[in-house]
């Protein structure tokens, strides 16, 4: 099994083995433990939990400090895909995973909040081109038009307007492993991925 939760370190260039210059994302990825796997029988679906990070002991409740997750601050549950239950033979409760489980050159799969942007007008939202710059115009060059139908006289719903932007899962597919330091925990990413710096990563292997 193939999945891993990082934090986003930031950005570098990568050189591959051809020489050319390869834009990279960095991710620091703490080891996990396997809190749980779930099955069919015990839960009604096929799926592993795990737990990294660490968090002061006050802040845990004792029902999760006697449990596998302990004192780990994030946890998150990985489902496989259909008819892949597979994957999940020989994952067992307790069991630590790392960068390890990667390899150069994997197809992977990134999950991640995108940075958010706040409150937004058409143009950068949706990419209006805005209004004339001709005689006669005034205060219009991002202005979002009609936005009204005639016949109904109202407003349709799902009309693009502006509104909140960002702050959205993103999930990006077929990326590539550039680079694993197990050393150092750390997973080299070719591409970009969402999120600020300090942002929860999931990765998947394909």
């Amino acid at each position: 099994m193939k999945f891993i939760v990082g934090t986003k370190t930031g950005m570098t260039q990568v050189f591959d083995a051809d020489g050319a210059c390869r834009a990279a994302t960095v991710l620091k990825v703490d080891p996990a433990v396997v809190a749980q796997v779930k099955t069919v029988e015990t839960d009604g679906y096929v799926a592993v939990q795990l737990a990294s990070g660490e968090q002061k002991e006050a802040r845990v409740a004792n029902a999760q400090k006697k449990s596998h997750i302990g004192t780990a601050a994030i946890t998150r549950e990985f489902r496989p895909g259909f008819k892949k239950e597979a994957e999940l033979e020989g994952v067992e409760q307790g069991a630590t995973i790392d960068v390890s489980a990667f390899e150069p050159g994997d197809t992977i799969t990134v999950s991640a909040i995108s940075k958010g942007k706040g409150f937004q007008g058409v143009v950068k939202r949706h990419g209006f081109a805005g209004g004339r710059r001709s005689h006669g115009q005034k205060h219009s060059e991002r202005e979002p038009g009609s936005i009204g139908a005639t016949g109904i006289a109202r407003v349709l719903k799902g009309t693009r307007m502006g509104g909140r932007m960002g702050s959205d899962t993103v999930t990006v597919k077929n990326l590539k492993v550039l680079q694993v330091n197990k050393d150092e925990n750390i997973l080299v990413i070719g591409g970009a991925v969402p999120g600020r710096k300090g942002t929860l990563v999931e990765v998947y292997g394909s």
